[in-house]
């Protein structure tokens, strides 16, 4: 499965370093999920969805819907 973590991540000009700390993760565990060798937590997605303004639908390839859905 082709995860957009990774485009997004260059699109937005950031290191793997950059986004793993924000996660509080090691830069080793962050590639992991890039390149698919682990599978991403649901707790990630949903703040890797949140710092980048999307959708977990999005995040995995669900939606083509970059736009997040309305929060109730």
């Amino acid at each position: 499965m082709h995860f957009r973590i990774k485009d997004l991540r260059i699109d937005a000009d950031l290191s793997q370093t950059e986004i793993a700390k924000v996660l509080g993760l090691s830069q080793t565990g962050y590639s992991k999920y890039e390149t698919g060798e682990n599978d991403i937590p649901v707790l990630i997605l949903i703040k890797l969805a949140e710092f980048y303004g999307t959708s977990v639908d999005y995040l995995l390839g669900l939606t083509d819907e970059p736009n997040p859905y309305p929060r109730k």
